[in-house]
């Protein structure tokens, strides 16, 4: 028996409520602009990448 792979999402702190995302690597995804809006985080419709705005940055500037 095979134990299980470990395919939680991957977590980033980011400085701009405004995101680009591809999935990374070779075998990623068409890339999309993720836009927060008046969140802290979102989540990539793609992948599941889970962007998190860093404290203090992007709101309001």
């Amino acid at each position: 028996m095979q134990a299980a792979k470990n395919t939680a999402p991957e977590t980033i702190t980011v400085d701009s409520p405004v995101v680009a995302c591809d999935g990374g690597g070779a075998l990623g995804h068409p890339r999309v602009y993720l836009n927060m809006g008046d969140k802290t985080e979102i989540d990539c419709p793609y992948c599941g990448r889970h962007y998190i705005l860093k404290d203090g940055t992007g709101h309001g500037h």
